[in-house]
């Protein structure tokens, strides 16, 4: 099923002053449609799919799939109007064989009733041409051949927008990127429960790691740790992802380091629901921490606390962050920096997506919002330190999604 709020999308594209949206990239398509883009989109090329969502949220979309993955889509996806693009791989429905007749034959009249061309030709992997194409007839078909189409800029390179506009002709043509992120920004429920699914699985895994900590364990042994906890939970059959920043001991870079007495072990992980990614952390001590670590931690722990205060509706991203950042820097370390204390969660290509809880960020926290809210500080010669938590926006104020506990937890 599509996550993608025709009602928020008319809002948003009306304030903008859009008549309908293109989307282009492969996690737009699964947004916009439930289905899977498919292979034609593995070079992050434009023009493989395309969804066409109307500003009028009473008119339906139009989705350009590539061929092999039509059946599917019409089985999973609730738009009808569907144009299929096609890509290299040769395919033919013969669901309906006679095994006792020509194979021949029954090729070319399962090609006759799909009104496949003598001349038809496969491309080298997709023709972005016939997307476009397809997109200006729908576009033409809906009377808005003289409106403004806003278009998922970010997802095309100079180059292929070239093609594109050579297309479009007089279509006038908007960047509606930053519409996009919006639309996205506001969850929907079913978006919240990969989320809160994606964040229960790596607090399995956190909780594996905190079990094997001793002294001699390397990094890649806890890595591996992780990887086994996560694979093992009840609902490891809907993980389409993981990932792992984990650091052991003075460098928290990275590298295999082993546990010794008073190292601190930073656990940054990520589960990922039908590609929906969680974002949380902790740091765990081996041993008692010295007075340096817990000033460094409690300073951190500080400036968490604020900033979630501020974690409710109505509240611009920038008030978080400096509230923060102040907390931080009252704790005793007036020189403490950073760009962001955390970002929104999605789907997408990294675990990071925008809005961010940085200085100058205007946007206002809304109900539906799903924000990693994170207190990080990385000091060579000490080690990593974390505190994160992913929170969903609440018409009251937030919850926490993660339970384990925010303090620095010493391990014996």
């Amino acid at each position: 099923m599509a996550n993608l709020d025709r009602k928020r999308a008319e809002i948003l594209m009306r304030q903008v002053g859009i008549d309908a949206l293109i989307l282009l990239s492969p996690e737009s398509f699964f947004y916009a449609t439930g289905a899977k883009a498919g292979v034609a989109t593995m070079w992050r090329k434009p023009g493989a799919v395309a969804v066409l969502v109307p500003c009028d949220a009473n008119l339906p979309e139009t989705a350009i799939v590539s061929d092999l993955f039509a059946k599917n889509f019409r089985e999973v996806s609730h738009i009808t109007d569907i144009k299929e693009n096609p890509i290299w791989v040769e395919t033919v429905n013969l669901d309906q064989a006679d095994l006792n007749q020509s194979a021949s034959s029954q090729v070319a009249s399962a090609f006759d009733k799909i009104g496949r061309p003598d001349n038809f030709s496969r491309p080298t992997t997709f023709n972005p041409e016939v997307c476009y194409r397809y997109l200006t007839e729908a576009i033409s078909k809906l009377g808005l051949n003289k409106s403004i189409i806003g278009f998922e800029a970010s997802a095309i390179s100079v180059i292929d927008y070239k093609l594109m506009r050579e297309i479009f002709k007089v279509i006038k043509l908007r960047d509606a990127s930053h519409m996009i992120n919006k639309l996205k920004m506001v969850k929907t429920s079913r978006e919240i429960d990969y989320l809160q699914q994606a964040v229960e699985i790596a607090e399995r895994g956190m909780l594996a790691i905190k079990k094997s900590i001793y002294l001699g364990v390397t990094r890649n042994q806890l890595a591996e740790t992780w990887q086994k906890a996560i694979s093992k939970h009840p609902m490891a059959d809907r993980l389409s992802g993981a990932w792992e920043y984990i650091s052991v001991g003075k460098n928290p870079w990275g590298g295999n380091s082993a546990v010794t007495s008073g190292d601190l072990i930073k656990v940054d992980v990520g589960c990922l629901v039908e590609g929906y990614t969680s974002d949380s952390a902790r740091t765990f001590v081996f041993g008692k921490p010295d007075r340096v670590k817990l000033e460094i931690y409690q300073a951190l722990l500080s400036g968490f606390t604020a900033g979630a205060d501020c974690l409710r509706p109505g509240v611009q991203l920038k008030e978080v962050y400096h509230t923060t950042l102040s907390a931080i820097r009252n704790s005793g370390f007036p020189g403490y920096t950073r760009g962001h204390f955390g970002h929104s969660l999605g789907a997408g290509l990294g675990s990071e997506q925008w809005p961010f809880i940085s200085a100058d960020e205007e946007t206002v926290l809304e109900p539906g919002m799903v924000m990693a809210f994170e207190c990080p500080w990385y000091i060579d010669g000490i080690g990593g330190m974390i505190i994160e938590n992913q929170l969903l926006i609440t018409e009251g104020g937030h919850e926490m999604m993660n339970k384990l506990p925010l303090e620095l937890q010493e391990i014996s």
